[in-house]
């Protein structure tokens, strides 16, 4: 069947995102360097970003990467009884105080890993899963690279100082907001507490180190971080109206409180919105030339400045002829949505 292409240009309002922080945030982020972003966690769209692209250590914020390069490369069942190697043992900072050849659960050791912030889980998942530490950091590289980080490298699994060891506040940005899409990485960094099963000891309850799950509101993650070097680091995650942020800080003393406000803003200046325009967009005619209108399949829910509008552009492309006798649904041409000549996202047209 040949095809003709029918293009329309449809008018419509969408809100653009630029969020401007005035005041005593700006101020701060100039006179202690650090970096910060907030973005929508399904569109990646950037709500706010300030010296985001600088490359920096990012400490224990790096168990975010091992949380979910294990999470989809480990071989076994999180549940499997493994043995701690002993190259995890006594690795310095922050610990869960494994033992050469202890046993318990693997997902004993992620829960350590996010929760505790135990670099010798760190290095118990990276050679039980990739075999070695290096290995495991060139499958932290991959993950990264995946999930559209273009600033990023990892040599280990902790984040314990190395030169070559860094990220930047967007790039953590995109790797979290890919691993937030995983159900198990999402139950782990919102859980309050976890209670280990460790061979020969009494059960260990072990607590989150990020306080934001119980002082902000909708908190559902993710992660501290803290080295000398670093600095204070921290990637939190938020849900309200059906809106998820994320936000990053890198080097930034009062942590906890400007990731609390750049959600803030977020929420207070942005809203869910869905793009897709409903009813009839076009029209095309079946093989006996009858004229059958065309609507859009699915939705495509968008963060969008309140109060702010901006013109986005919609196209219809593709669209031909309908057999005779097709019932309603049939596909026939889809919708393109370009913001800032950007496109975002396409829909199948259905008859209705």
């Amino acid at each position: 069947m040949k095809k003709t292409v029918c293009t329309l240009i449809l008018s419509a309002i969408l809100c653009i995102m630029s969020v401007i922080v005035h005041g005593v945030g700006i101020a701060n982020v100039n006179a202690t360097g650090y970096s910060e972003i907030v973005i929508e966690q399904s569109s990646g769209r950037v709500l706010y970003s300030n010296d985001a692209d600088r490359k920096r250590p990012m400490a224990s914020t790096t168990k975010i990467v091992t949380a979910i390069t294990a999470i989809e490369n480990y071989k076994g069942d999180m549940h499997d009884i493994v043995e701690v190697p002993a190259e995890a043992v006594g690795i310095e900072g922050s610990s869960l105080y494994l033992k050469r050849g202890e046993k318990l659960e693997f997902i004993d050791l992620m829960y350590g890993l996010m929760l505790r912030s135990g670099n010798d889980c760190a290095v118990s998942v990276a050679i039980l899963t990739g075999g070695s530490v290096a290995r495991f950091a060139d499958m932290m590289n991959e993950t990264a690279k995946k999930a559209g980080a273009v600033s990023s490298h990892f040599v280990n699994p902790h984040g314990l100082h190395d030169d070559d060891h860094y990220t930047t506040a967007a790039d953590l940005a995109l790797i979290t907001a890919y691993a937030m899409r995983n159900d198990l990485f999402r139950e782990i960094v919102s859980a309050k507490k976890y209670v280990t099963h460790r061979s020969g000891d009494a059960e260990q309850t072990i607590y989150n180190k990020n306080k934001l799950l119980s002082s902000y509101e909708g908190a559902c993650g993710v992660k501290t971080g803290y080295t000398i070097k670093a600095g204070r680091c921290l990637v939190s995650a938020a849900t309200r109206g059906g809106m998820t942020v994320i936000a990053v800080v890198l080097n930034c003393g009062p942590m906890f409180e400007e990731c609390a406000r750049l959600m803030d803003k977020a929420f207070e200046n942005y809203e869910m919105k869905n793009l897709v325009p409903e009813g009839v967009l076009s029209y095309c005619k079946d093989e006996n030339g009858k004229l059958i209108a065309l609507k859009a399949c699915g939705e495509l829910l968008y963060p969008v400045k309140k109060g702010v509008f901006e013109p986005a552009e919609y196209i219809i492309s593709d669209v031909g002829l309908v057999p005779k006798n097709a019932e309603s649904g049939f596909e026939n041409g889809k919708l393109d949505i370009y913001f800032d000549k950007q496109l975002l996202f396409s829909v199948k047209l259905v008859t209705i």
